[in-house]
């Protein structure tokens, strides 16, 4: 989906706003969004770091609700929701980055040789178990193709090497992010 930046800024404006007005126990912000692609079912994350760190992060994978839509549910998420930190605070506000992810759609590979790392994001499946990468963790940790999978293993809670067994399915996806 091709944003412009106007488009991204809204979207950035809103998760700002919508997390500001929740850590401050005020009513989020009440949006008509006339724009068309903002409109568009879409699956995203949003991401959320202080001081460089990861704070928080949550989407959804498929395109379930307009895209604004999905971005304000997940900026909450993200910023009250996400299992592996506490709630944020008032006081962390100016310490905190967002960044906004818009997925594609997943597409099932049988090869790895298909996963171009900085470029895919990467879920996995098999039985109960799902991880999902974003692309952009790959590039910021420096992964080779190898070393994305067996992370993508550990996130989904499987063994390093899961991903070379048959049950284990293998999606990629690219992310507009910003």
């Amino acid at each position: 989906m091709e944003l412009t930046q106007k488009e991204k800024d809204f979207l950035l404006d809103i998760v700002k706003k919508t997390i500001a007005a929740k850590v401050n126990s005020k009513e989020m912000p009440k949006l008509t969004v006339e724009s068309k692609a903002l409109n568009k079912k879409s699956g995203a994350f949003v991401t959320i770091k202080k001081s460089g760190h990861l704070r928080g992060c949550i989407g959804y994978i498929k395109a379930v609700k307009p895209l604004w839509e999905t971005v304000q549910e997940m900026a909450v998420a993200a910023a009250f929701h996400d299992p592996r930190f506490p709630s944020l605070k008032p006081e962390e506000l100016p310490d905190l980055t967002v960044e906004i992810s818009v997925l594609s759609p997943l597409k099932q590979i049988e090869e790895i040789d298909a996963i171009k790392v900085g470029i895919h994001g990467l879920y996995l499946m098999r039985g109960y178990n799902s991880g999902l990468l974003l692309p952009q963790v790959a590039i910021e940790q420096g992964w080779d193709r190898e070393t994305f999978l067996r992370e993508t293993c550990y996130k989904a809670g499987l063994p390093p090497d899961a991903w070379k067994e048959k049950e284990t399915k293998i999606f990629v996806f690219s992310a507009d992010y910003f």
